[in-house]
């Protein structure tokens, strides 16, 4: 092998070596991403579930938003 093929392949093992690298710590960066939205994507179904619970506690009360008085209403002057 002459010198400028040998000085050619360790160019391109060197590349390798990098790019190999650089994948490792994209693979990374995306599994900690994945996890991030897994978690995001749990609290956004537990949060929507006590919404769902609070609006049914609210319905049974009977005196929900939908129910209310406007604040402006006063009986007592009609």
């Amino acid at each position: 092998m002459n010198p400028r093929d040998e000085e050619r392949l360790n160019r391109l093992e060197e590349r390798v070596y990098f790019q190999e690298r650089q994948l490792e710590a994209l693979n990374e960066a995306l599994v900690r991403q994945q996890a991030q939205l897994d978690e995001t994507e749990k609290r956004l179904a537990d949060a929507c579930l006590m919404i769902r619970v609070l609006r049914e506690l609210l319905g049974q009360q009977g005196e929900g938003p939908e129910n209310a008085l406007p604040p402006h209403y006063m009986p007592e002057r009609y």
